[in-house]
């Protein structure tokens, strides 16, 4: 079979005529080789059990609305992750065109891989790496006409009416930074419209959520906030401590994004949001997105990861937070997830998966192992159980619009 007959019916890709990333060089020669996944048909897909009627009410959902991906890393990684540090460290990740091309989205929040100080110590990401990744990503989508960087939200309807996709050029923490203000703008003169505050560790403008003590955003973490503000970059928070969480809403004029995190009261481990930050991300305006990354967003109702699980912190985030402040983050990618994170682990001296309880660890998560998948899944799901489509167009683009509309320039 080839790859496309396993594959969902492609929605939005005239414009994609078959371009790999950096095809306009020479593999083995101007760069490094590495034998890389399929980006369809790694694994075998989800079977939602709709009927005929469910089945063509999804497709006309994909079809007609904007569907965005609040948090993904929508690069193909190599079939054997041992390789996965020198593939890093070379800065030239592939984009998954093809995959993406069969998605559905017509956006998504890119979170860039940051070189090679990731793969050795999060915190210690550098200001070299944020640049060198982002010029190799970005002379590679210059050469094709599929993909487009959004830099405001008309780059986002456009590509829905181009049949393109558009990349939001994404970090997860302002770690590189270090403690020079300017640097935010430079970020934002080269396309970056979302930033995090910290991942996981602490730097120069807060704690991060595996600090044993959360000292709240520093006197230069809320100098950071507001100079974010005037740009028009985004705020997420999705990896900072709960204290930071709640200073980071306090101290934006913005509304802020937990753009791939979930509840901690269905999956009680720090890399999920007590009900109080949640609580707050919705009265500040913000919107939570969804994370599906292996072993994250858990539940004892679904303790083995998959869709389901997914969706059980999904109905208690709009239950609590309300509908309208809800999205996804899938934070999916093309290749062996749980791999890449047992070599994190392996680099790092920690589990990325973070302390809480037992559960069974997966070679994937059903129904949302990959970009490809996700949304037909996610939007199959949300018609099944009975959702509107107003409800449904609202998490899968429309709160993230709405949030857009008042951060962006």
């Amino acid at each position: 079979m080839s790859q496309a007959d396993q594959t969902p019916t492609p929605y939005r890709t005239a414009q994609y005529t078959g371009y790999t990333s950096y095809s306009y060089l020479e593999e083995g020669v101007d760069y490094k080789e590495f034998k890389l996944v399929p980006e369809l048909n790694r694994v075998q897909p989800y079977d939602l059990g709709l009927d005929e009627e469910q089945a063509a009410r999804t497709r006309r959902l994909i079809q007609d609305n904007l569907i965005i991906s609040l948090h993904d890393h929508p690069v193909v990684f190599p079939d054997d992750m041992a390789q996965v540090r020198d593939y890093i460290r070379t800065a030239r990740q592939r984009t998954g065109y093809l995959g993406l091309s069969r998605s559905g989205m017509t956006a998504v929040f890119d979170n860039l891989m940051d070189g090679t100080a990731c793969i050795t110590s999060w915190s210690g990401w550098k200001w070299d790496d944020i640049i060198y990744d982002l010029g190799m990503r970005l002379s590679d989508i210059a050469h094709q006409d599929y993909v487009r960087v959004a830099h405001r939200l008309d780059d986002i309807r456009a590509a829905h009416e181009n049949d393109q996709l558009a990349i939001v050029l994404s970090l997860e923490a302002a770690t590189p930074i270090e403690n020079e203000l300017d640097r935010i703008d430079i970020l934002y003169g080269l396309g970056v419209r979302q930033m995090g505050i910290a991942y996981s560790e602490a730097n120069t403008l807060g704690s991060g959520l595996k600090e044993p003590g959360d000292g709240g955003l520093s006197v230069f973490g809320r100098q950071a906030v507001k100079r974010m503000n005037k740009l028009g970059i985004a705020i997420d928070v999705s990896h900072s401590g709960d204290r930071t969480c709640l200073d980071t809403f306090e101290t934006s004029s913005k509304p802020v994004f937990i753009t791939h995190a979930g509840a901690r009261s269905v999956w009680p481990t720090p890399r999920m949001k007590p009900d109080d930050v949640l609580r707050a991300c919705a009265e500040s305006g913000g919107v939570i997105g969804l994370e599906a990354a292996p072993h994250t967003s858990l539940s004892h109702d679904h303790p083995e990861h998959s869709l389901e699980s997914v969706m059980d912190h999904f109905t208690y985030c709009v239950e609590l937070m309300g509908i309208d402040h809800v999205a996804f983050g899938p934070d999916t990618l093309f290749g062996d997830h749980v791999a890449l994170h047992d070599e994190f682990a392996a680099s790092l001296g920690v589990h990325q998966a973070h302390s809480g309880p037992s559960y069974t660890k997966m070679p994937h998560v059903a129904g949302l192992e990959n970009p490809t998948e996700c949304f037909h899944n996610i939007v199959g799901w949300l018609v099944k159980h009975g959702y509107s489509d107003e409800d449904i167009i609202k998490v899968t683009s429309g709160n993230i619009v709405r949030v857009l509309e008042n951060v962006w320039y």
